[in-house]
């Protein structure tokens, strides 16, 4: 079969052949429809990640779009070494495949799973959200921040604070479903009192994380100081966009209800993800969910790897004849 597949760690993927997966007792076999390019496929490509493939060759891709045998749309995730998404074929055990709704195409769904899941996951299975509550995303302008507003005003959120850098696409997050909206690129100072003023008055239930770095230690500090005495504000923490790592005043945790978790493979379980995954493409219609994508041969992956797509999702497309219902 033919496959997206690194060689050594940190090379560009090559379209080349690879052996067809031979499915054990307990998976499905799937022809690969469409499969997106995610950051966490990337890291894991180039050995970064912390569940990198432990042998290369191997196939690149976490998850994707595909048929079974018996011809049910489905998504799937988790392939087991080496093969991976971005292949005509793949052998996934039946738990971690998803049916997809009749309403929702292809490419869509290939591009909405991870990054919906990113928030839904972490809304639901590590700040367990109450439908009233309020919800400040930390990175709101990306492909995964720009859901999590939207998923958040889903779940029920009251009001949905978001914070980012560019301030065009913040305005275009308030279409979006966002009450507020925080400029980044101000001063400390002014960035603190921003902060403080959302975490006073209604205050702020649950923070999602998508930066870290220099953000992420002005909203604990914002935290500390104006949040109510002795009421929790669940703080998760989802990407690093701008830094690896902080510095924590032991003063913000000891003067403040502040509770710092992470969200992610390994803080939840596979069936906690796939629940999450699922709980999103269901929700993509009745929600109106909007994420935007580019659709891009899988033979051009070596081309596409390293471009900037800007805001748009990169799904690859590796079969189109499967008839109307795959909206390629």
């Amino acid at each position: 079969m033919k496959a997206a597949i690194v060689i050594e760690p940190g090379q560009t993927p090559v379209f080349a052949d690879f052996n067809d997966p031979v499915p054990q007792e307990g998976e499905e076999l799937i022809t690969v429809t469409a499969a997106a390019m995610s950051q966490v496929t990337k890291s894991r490509a180039s050995g970064a990640h912390h569940t990198s493939p432990g042998s290369l060759p191997a196939v690149v891709g976490i998850d994707g779009v595909g048929r079974t045998q018996d011809g049910r749309r489905v998504y799937f995730v988790s392939p087991e070494e080496p093969f991976g998404g971005m292949a005509e074929k793949v052998a996934v055990s039946i738990d971690q495949c998803i049916p997809l709704p009749a309403d929702v195409d292809d490419i869509t769904a290939a591009a909405i799973a991870i990054p919906g899941m990113s928030s839904w996951a972490a809304l639901k299975e590590r700040a367990h959200l109450i439908a009233g509550e309020n919800v400040l995303v930390n990175g709101a302008t990306g492909t995964s921040g720009r859901l999590a507003v939207q998923i958040a005003k889903y779940l029920g959120a009251k009001r949905v604070i978001a914070t980012g850098r560019n301030v065009s696409v913040l305005e275009q997050v308030k279409a979006l479903g966002a009450d507020v909206t925080i400029p980044l690129n101000q001063s400390p100072k002014e960035l603190e009192n921003a902060f403080m003023e959302q975490f006073g008055g209604e205050g702020v239930d649950v923070v999602l994380d998508y930066l870290w770095g220099q953000s992420a230690e002005t909203l604990i500090v914002a935290a500390a100081k104006a949040g109510k005495d002795a009421v929790p504000i669940r703080f998760v923490q989802i990407g690093a966009v701008t830094g690896r790592d902080i510095t924590l005043p032991s003063a913000a945790l000891r003067s403040s209800a502040l509770v710092l978790m992470g969200s992610g493979i390994g803080s939840i379980s596979l069936g906690g993800l796939v629940g999450a995954i699922s709980g999103v493409l269901q929700a993509v219609v009745p929600g109106k969910l909007k994420i935007k994508t580019q659709a891009v041969p899988l033979a051009n992956v070596e081309d596409a790897w390293n471009k900037d797509s800007g805001n748009s999702r990169v799904v690859f497309v590796v079969r189109r004849n499967f008839g109307a219902s795959a909206q390629l």
